[in-house]
């Protein structure tokens, strides 16, 4: 996931107390650069650190050679055997011809290990974000999103976990519940607001039923999708799970119920000339939407005591975001209320 817009995973090694603090201090210029001297690839010694706050993500130029981005995982967050599906599972999509940037082998290998970190080296892959207001680039990147579906249900994901009710909701609920966030004046307001919107949202996935979970990119938010005069191309499978497909629809839906009936309508019209979408899952979309609020408060607060959080969210714990976010919570609260969107 790159950030804004990350999901901001509850992974395992969360829970389970394997991140400490200092797991990115050694990630001086002078380590990457070792790092990339002892997997062979020649660079002139600039960087660029980009836009990623649960990894360190760094573009590295090349000397007479191309230019690369190398990624190193957040200590404790996957394990080897959910990044090496998220690496395979990338490696499927190329192979399909699908536009998403894969890590690249090196040695037989995608993921390395250096100085007590891993890491995966990428091509460099420019682009900008697309213009959603075009119904021809809903449509196209509803093409893109079929095929990649069309892979992800070909088989399943075995180590990395499901996009669920319990770890996107309930979880971070108890996270912020049970710490030192919620200024007193407006904790019951938070409290019932979230309690309130996790009801709506077991509500809403009665409604759609036993619909299909496969694997999908999961953090399909514009910073993940590099448009080029060739069309679109994906990075960043850091969030792949298995959720039902609307996960990867929902984020490019925006504005009132009549504007993103037409802009859902254009998505599909491009997916299902490659794979037929279930209704019964538009009865999800505010409810990830939902799920996606709280637990993207939940991961700030359980990434403090990296000293990147406290730079990069000064406002968080402040009075005016957790009236910002009960504010938002009960807008959820009336979405999910209404009828889910026909198209």
């Amino acid at each position: 996931m790159s950030e804004p817009g990350h999901s901001g995973d509850d992974d395992p090694g969360d829970r389970a107390g394997g991140q400490t603090p200092g797991d990115f201090a050694s990630l001086t210029p002078e380590a990457i650069l070792d790092a990339m001297a002892e997997l062979e690839l020649p660079c002139d010694g600039r960087m660029l650190a980009l836009n990623s706050y649960e990894n360190r993500v760094y573009l590295l130029y090349g000397e007479d050679a191309p230019d690369q981005v190398v990624k190193f995982y957040r200590p404790g967050r996957w394990s080897d055997a959910q990044i090496l599906e998220e690496h395979a599972f990338a490696e499927a999509l190329v192979e399909a011809e699908v536009p998403m940037v894969a890590p690249r082998r090196i040695g037989g290998r995608t993921l390395h290990s250096i100085g007590g970190m891993r890491l995966a080296v990428y091509p460099r892959a420019g682009g900008r974000a697309p213009e959603l207001d075009d119904p021809d680039v809903r449509e196209w990147l509803g093409r893109y999103l079929g095929r990649i579906h069309m892979v992800g249900a070909g088989a399943p994901f075995v180590q990395r976990p499901a996009l669920d009710i319990a770890t996107f909701g309930q979880e971070p609920y108890e996270t912020i519940v049970h710490g030192d966030w919620l200024p007193p004046a407006l904790r019951e307001s938070w409290q019932a607001a979230a309690r309130q919107c996790l009801e709506a949202v077991e509500a809403s996935f009665a409604r759609a039923g036993d619909v299909s979970r496969i694997r999908v990119h999961g953090d399909v938010h514009l910073g993940n999708v590099l448009w080029t005069d060739a069309g679109p191309h994906f990075v960043d499978l850091d969030d792949a799970r298995t959720a039902p497909a609307v996960q990867d629809l929902w984020m490019l839906l925006s504005g009132d119920r009549a504007d993103m009936t037409v802009q859902l309508s254009d998505v599909l019209e491009g997916y299902e000339t490659f794979r037929e979408f279930d209704r019964r899952e538009l009865q999800l979309v505010e409810a990830l939407r939902t799920l996606r609020l709280i637990h993207y408060s939940a991961w700030i607060a359980r990434r403090w005591h990296d000293p990147a959080f406290p730079a990069a969210f000064p406002w968080f714990g402040t009075e005016r975001y957790w009236q910002d976010r009960i504010l938002e919570l009960r807008e959820q609260i009336a979405a999910m209320s209404e009828p889910a969107l026909v198209v």
